[in-house]
């Protein structure tokens, strides 16, 4: 039909079509504005707080090597309260983590090590605490809490250190047969080329305390053979040759 109107006819149904659609179109345009408005207003925060977060995670870690444990201890607490859920609370709680351990103030280590197991939302940092708490768990007499700290399974990357930290755990429990599986599990884990000599020292000194026991057993001394006695008539044999 169109192509028998006019061209006036045309162009005015142009304009009764863009005065109906007029207001819904404005609507989705002001829509689109505000959500790349509020996008763009989102990554400037995210900055923001990430730019605050690594300044005062860069003050923790002068703290520290300045010697100032309670300030650095003391502006991880403020990081915690005002950026909860950044990467660098993680990062700060490992760093406080060895700082205390070097104290030897392992409970509150652990208590740090603790807090990134179960708080972080880097799946990395989370396997790297685990790693730590455990050696720390150790140290302090607890190799089943560390087992069961390294009960979850690693990925590819740390599956050879969880296996040697299994083996101490397993150690410190006087097991040393585990302690050997789980070496030799680490040795075989691990990439090509790394430096292995500890883990080659671990095993080597079980292989060698192993080799005596193992001696041992194979010497115990054999049961004595029991025959039967000789009847009456045999002993009588030889006396009756001899006359």
């Amino acid at each position: 039909m169109d192509e028998y109107l006019t061209e006036k006819e045309q162009w005015e149904r142009i304009i009764a079509g863009a005065r109906a659609y007029a207001p819904w179109a404005l609507v989705g345009v002001a829509i689109g504005a505000l959500a790349i408005g509020g996008w763009r207003w989102w990554q400037a925060r995210s900055e923001r707080l990430g730019l605050e977060a690594s300044a005062q995670y860069e003050q923790v870690l002068t703290a520290f090597d300045q010697g100032n444990r309670d300030r650095g201890l003391a502006l991880i607490d403020q990081l915690q309260r005002e950026h909860a859920g950044s990467p660098y609370l993680d990062q700060a709680n490992l760093a406080a983590a060895r700082v205390l351990v070097e104290a030897a103030e392992l409970d509150r280590a652990a208590q740090r090590l603790s807090s990134v197991v179960e708080h972080s939302r880097d799946p990395q940092l989370a396997t790297i605490a685990r790693l730590r708490l455990a050696r720390v768990q150790i140290a302090l007499g607890k190799p089943d809490e560390a087992l069961k700290t390294l009960a979850a399974a690693p990925g590819e990357a740390f599956a050879g250190r969880y296996h040697e930290v299994r083996g101490d755990a397993y150690y410190a429990k006087h097991d040393p047969a585990a302690a050997l599986t789980e070496y030799r599990a680490a040795r075989s884990a691990s990439a090509p080329g790394s430096d292995n000599q500890l883990l080659t020292l671990k095993i080597d000194d079980l292989t060698q305390n192993a080799a005596p026991a193992a001696a041992a057993a194979d010497t115990t001394p054999a049961a004595p053979v029991i025959t039967a006695p000789s009847s009456p008539a045999s002993r009588a044999a030889p006396a009756a040759a001899g006359k």
